[in-house]
C-alpha cells in the first residue's frame, strides 16, 4: 500500500480527532485540510517513524500548535456536546488525552506526536482529566471490599469533584446502595468481593435497571475477560496509579455522553 493509501486510510480517525480538538467539524476539517497541504509540500515530513499514523497526526499537531488563537479557551456551555466542552480543557492536555483515549495511541507515540518525553504525557493526560472530570462531575458507586482501597478511591474521585453515594463490600450491599439512594451515574468496582460474591454479578445487576458506564480495578483481571462483562465497561488491574484511574474515569464519563447525544440524534 502506497504513502498516500495510507494516509487516506487514517483521515476518518484524524477528522475525528480535529472535530474533538476544536468543538467543530468545520474547523478540524479546516487543519487537517492544512495536514494535507503541508503533505502536499513537504512529503518528507512522513516516514520518520515505522507508524504513518503517528506521523500524519504530528504534522497535524505541528500546524495546530503553531497558531496562537488554539491557547485561547472560548467559554462553553454546560448543556453543549462532550466534544465541544473538551474545548474547555488547557491545549496541551486536551491534546495528550484525545490522543491517548479517544485515539488509542500509546504513551510513545503520543510522545512523539507532541514532541515530548513518556512521562509527560502522563502528566497531562492526568491534567486533562482532573479538568474534564471537574466539569463532568456526577455520583459514583464504589464496590470494593479492601477499606484502605476503598478510602483511596473515595478520595480520589472526591478529590476530581465527584459524589461518592456509598461504598459496597459485597453484592448485596451495591444492589441495596444503588436501589436505596440517589443513581449513580458512574460505578467503580472490584471483581472479587469480601463474602466471595462477584463485583461483575452485582454490576450486571445494576444495569439490569439502569446504564452507566463502569471501571473495573481489580487484581483478577482474567475474570473480567472471561465473564460476562457489561458494556460500556473499562478495566483497571491493581495496583493501579491514580492518574490512570482518573483518565480512566474522564474517558468513561465523556464517551458515555457522546453515546447519549447521539441516542437523542437518532431518536
Amino acid at each position: 500500500m502506497s504513502t498516500a493509501q495510507l494516509v487516506v486510510q487514517h483521515l476518518p480517525y484524524l477528522r475525528r480527532y480535529a472535530r474533538a480538538l476544536t468543538g467543530s467539524q468545520v474547523a478540524g476539517d479546516a487543519y487537517v485540510a492544512a495536514t494535507l497541504e503541508t503533505l502536499v509540500n513537504e512529503p518528507e515530513t512522513l516516514g520518520r517513524s515505522a507508524n504513518v499514523k503517528a506521523d500524519l497526526f504530528r504534522v497535524f499537531t505541528r500546524i495546530w500548535n503553531s497558531l496562537s488563537v488554539n491557547g485561547q479557551s472560548e467559554q462553553v456551555q454546560h448543556d453543549l456536546p462532550a466534544e465541544v466542552r473538551l474545548g474547555q480543557i488547557t491545549p496541551l492536555p486536551r491534546q495528550a488525552f484525545l490522543l491517548s483515549c479517544l485515539e488509542g495511541f500509546s504513551e510513545e507515540d503520543a510522545a512523539i506526536i507532541l514532541d515530548v518525553d513518556v512521562s509527560q504525557v502522563r502528566d497531562l493526560v492526568d491534567e486533562a482529566g482532573r479538568e474534564l472530570a471537574a466539569d463532568m462531575a456526577t455520583e459514583i458507586l464504589i464496590i470494593e471490599d479492601e477499606p484502605l482501597i476503598a478510602m483511596d478511591l473515595e478520595a480520589l474521585v472526591e478529590g476530581l469533584g465527584h459524589n461518592v453515594i456509598g461504598v459496597a463490600r459485597t453484592r448485596t450491599e451495591a444492589i441495596k446502595i444503588a436501589s436505596e439512594g440517589t443513581r449513580p451515574g458512574l460505578i467503580l468496582a472490584d471483581i472479587q468481593l469480601a463474602d466471595g460474591s462477584s463485583g461483575l454479578d452485582a454490576v450486571n445487576d445494576l444495569l439490569k435497571t439502569f446504564e452507566v458506564p463502569v471501571i473495573f480495578i481489580t487484581a483478577y483481571p482474567e475474570r473480567f475477560l472471561t465473564g460476562e462483562r457489561p458494556e460500556p465497561a473499562f478495566l483497571i488491574a491493581k495496583p493501579f496509579q491514580p492518574a490512570n484511574v482518573s483518565a480512566v474515569i474522564s474517558q468513561a464519563l465523556f464517551f458515555q455522553q457522546s453515546a447519549r447525544r447521539r441516542e437523542v440524534k437518532s431518536a
